[in-house]
């Protein structure tokens, strides 16, 4: 994420020194738990996506189920860039910006979120047992899991880095993959925002995929890598993907002004569009307005709730929770 987007975390105008005490406070993130250790997260519910029309419910392609606002006393819970739901949605793995995942159980009450259960916040490790926190390894902003292995990739010092995602919830023995000049030549602050691991019934079936914020994409394993960009549209830059069981892509797309606030946007991908040397599009399939109660929303995941597929957003508070928010909103998509 840019660094000035960072900077400037005040919804909808306000003084900009704030803003720069914000940038500050970004600067100086919390180091990360050195081993994994259980903590409290308080949740307040949120029944409405829109401040002004509280009985709407559907958004675009999306139908609003429930929200959650997450809080904690521990000062380094936040930060949240990437996020993983399991298969049934009742486990829930988030990445934060600083080297460490938060995993819990997701609490339901008649159908809607209203909590998060036996939260643990762990470090990411090396394979050496270094702390990836105290490593060239310490931007980690996207995260893909399956099958107990974990990917995350790294800004700044680009990279994306192979995981082993052990009971308690830390990624531990971490080793980097080979990934292609033209990502370890990205901008500083640019490199990949979204990873995704493609189905089977993709075209890509099992590739690593990963896109950075100004849209330049990777597939990054299997017999067809290379490269392809992301068509960038209305100043949005991409922060998140996910695969449908189609094949079908989800990208999540963030912008930030400082009178306008955040934005949000959702893009559903053709399973066929991802390829080497393509310039991808999709159609909007939701995009905030101003009433909507979102923030800096950073992660995407997607599960399957029998014959409905559910679309889960968190959101990145920059670890400052006097200014902003850690949200997570939960939606089925039309299909």
């Amino acid at each position: 994420m840019r660094l000035v987007t960072r900077r400037n975390l005040l919804i909808g105008g306000g003084a900009l020194i704030a803003a720069g005490a914000a940038g500050t406070a970004f600067a100086q993130r919390p180091q990360a738990f050195r081993n994994a250790t259980r903590i409290t997260v308080t949740a307040q519910p949120l029944s409405r996506l829109s401040a002004t029309d509280p009985d709407r419910t559907q958004f675009g392609s999306l139908f609003f189920r429930s929200g959650l606002n997450l809080r904690s006393d521990v000062s380094a819970f936040g930060g949240f860039s990437g996020l993983w739901r399991s298969a049934k949605g009742q486990e829930l793995v988030a990445l934060a910006d600083n080297a460490q995942v938060l995993k819990a159980r997701i609490e339901t009450s008649d159908g809607r979120l209203s909590g998060l259960s036996n939260a643990v916040m762990a470090p990411l490790l090396l394979s050496n047992g270094q702390l990836a926190r105290r490593s060239r390894y310490y931007d980690t902003e996207s995260l893909t899991i399956a099958d107990n292995v974990a990917f995350v990739g790294v800004e700044r010092n680009h990279a994306v880095i192979r995981y082993e995602l052990d009971r308690e919830g830390a990624l531990i023995e971490g080793v980097p993959i080979p990934v292609p000049k033209e990502l370890k030549d990205l901008p500083s602050n640019g490199g990949l925002e979204a990873l995704a691991l493609a189905p089977q019934r993709s075209t890509l079936a099992g590739a690593l995929v990963g896109i950075a914020e100004g849209g330049t994409g990777f597939i990054l394993t299997g017999p067809r890598q290379g490269a392809f960009e992301m068509a960038g549209r209305n100043g949005y830059d991409v922060t998140d993907l996910a695969f449908l069981d189609t094949g079908e892509a989800i990208v999540l797309e963030r912008r930030f002004s400082l009178f306008g606030g955040f934005g949000c946007r959702l893009r559903r991908v053709a399973a066929s569009a991802i390829k080497a040397g393509a310039r991808v599009d999709g159609e909007t399939i939701y995009e905030s307005e101003a009433s909507h109660q979102i923030d800096n929303m950073e992660g995407l995941a997607v599960h399957r709730e029998g014959r409905e597929t559910i679309v889960t957003l968190i959101s990145d508070n920059n670890f400052n929770a006097s200014l902003q928010r850690t949200l997570l909103l939960e939606f089925s998509l039309e299909a």
